[in-house]
């Protein structure tokens, strides 16, 4: 399956691409905010740390790290009693107030199309044809925004550099975060010297360990060999994924920034971790249906609807279930589109009642609509007709909400034993918007 290649970047898109990623960006905030030294200050944001002893770390300064060897996946109950580790908790207005604030320093290198802000600590900047106003070479520009972060918002940027978004974005994972000068480069000519010698191949962004085994059965363990593969041979057995990985081998990458890059699946979901162990049928299912509710409203603000819905139910750290499992995720398609929140509501607890263990404690819940259309009514059948006044209503809700916020009406439902709603509507992002330090 294995045989030697050469790739001819001559027909490749290629340009100058950078991806930007704010260096541990919650943590780096707070320490900001506090005139601390975000590169030698051991902070960490905590998720609830004031209400529950479960609180998850959000993120944690790179001297946290090193210190307690503490990462984003550790809980309260494994931050050492240290007096010098400072814990906070997360102010989610504040970071995207900075996100914003990082964003206009980005934009004054690159157009408003060159531009995209992939996630809350991360961007992608097309400076193709504006670099050169901006300094000598690339880098002395790199090291110009870097300098301009750091001065104007004291935050500490990583910067991967590409002649594609792909190329950049590697760079970025597997270089700048591990180097004194925070940048990490990857070009046509030097693919193979950087991306078929990464050790991991989960460390490549787009590779998880369920496409790591695929790969595995193939015979397929590093870059290298996904490199020299045979490529239509690596399509027959894993379909369109298997060219993207062979064009991940190669450094290819043919999306095009002003026309929104690396999209994710077409869904819409929201998850929470629950403030305890929930054991009762009826309050799990309370909170399954008031984050189906919430999601459902997010389709129809985004004039969407969906074919398919998707839950995953997370048990208690250290629980199993007969199988060995530590919960369960399970999807189903819908023959019909809709964005009603009772259809969702529906399957959703139609799966948990299906799947759920009813010894097994839950503490996670995600529910996510997957298959996202454009909105344009529901279909209507001789066995489900939905009642245009209860659509209507929907609607009607909706805008009140918009209008006066997230409880001016709640579902009776989320007063009962259980409910979260009321609790989290001030939160951002599922965590607390935050308050000034005065």
């Amino acid at each position: 399956m294995f045989g030697e290649g050469n790739m001819d970047y001559s027909n490749e898109p290629t340009g100058v691409f950078l991806v930007i990623d704010n260096k541990s960006f919650y943590a780096t905030v707070e320490c900001a905010m506090r005139g601390l030294d975000p590169l030698t200050t051991p902070l960490v944001v905590m998720s609830e740390a004031a209400n529950t002893g479960g609180g998850l770390i959000l993120a944690s300064s790179p001297m946290a790290k090193k210190l307690f060897h503490i990462s984003n996946v550790n809980r309260k109950r494994d931050i050492p009693n240290d007096g010098r580790l400072i814990v906070v908790p997360p102010r989610m207005n504040l970071y995207i107030e900075k996100n914003l604030a990082v964003n206009h320093i980005f934009n004054q290198y690159c157009a408003d199309e060159d531009l995209l802000p992939y996630s809350i600590d991360e961007s992608i900047l097309d400076i193709t044809h504006s670099w050169h106003l901006f300094g000598n070479n690339i880098l002395q520009v790199i090291r110009k925004i870097q300098h301009q972060v750091k001065e104007e918002q004291g935050l500490v940027t990583t910067v991967g550099l590409g002649n594609n978004p792909l190329q950049a974005k590697i760079a970025l994972d597997i270089y700048a975060k591990h180097n004194q000068e925070f940048v990490g480069v990857i070009t046509n000519q030097t693919v193979k010297q950087k991306i078929w010698t990464i050790p991991q191949i989960t460390d490549v962004w787009g590779i998880n360990r369920r496409t790591q085994a695929n790969l595995a059965r193939l015979g397929i363990h590093n870059m290298d060999q996904l490199a020299h593969c045979n490529p239509y041979e690596l399509k027959k057995a894993l379909g369109i994924i298997g060219t993207q990985l062979y064009a991940t081998a190669w450094g290819i990458d043919r999306t095009c920034l002003q026309e929104t890059i690396l999209h994710k699946d077409k869904s819409l979901g929201n998850s929470q971790v629950l403030p305890r162990d929930y054991c009762e049928q009826g309050e799990i299912e309370v909170v399954i249906k008031e984050i189906g509710a919430q999601v459902a409203a997010r389709l129809r603000a985004h004039n969407k609807q969906y074919h398919g819905v998707y839950l995953r139910i997370g048990y208690s750290l250290g629980v199993e279930d007969a199988d060995g499992r530590t919960g369960f995720a399970h999807a189903l398609k819908l023959s019909d589109a809709t964005a009603e929140t009772t259809t969702i509501n529906r399957q959703l607890i139609f799966i948990f009642e299906k799947y759920w263990n009813q010894q097994a404690p839950v503490r996670t819940v995600a529910v996510s609509c997957t298959a996202l259309t454009s909105r344009y009514g529901e279909q209507l059948n001789i066995f489900n007709v939905p009642k245009p006044s209860a659509i209507s209503l929907e609607k009607t809700m909706d805008t009140i909400r918009r209008r006066y916020g997230k409880i001016a009406i709640i579902r009776a439902n989320s007063l009962k034993k259980g409910g979260t709603f009321i609790e989290r509507a001030g939160l951002v992002g599922g965590h607390s918007g935050g308050q000034s330090l005065e």
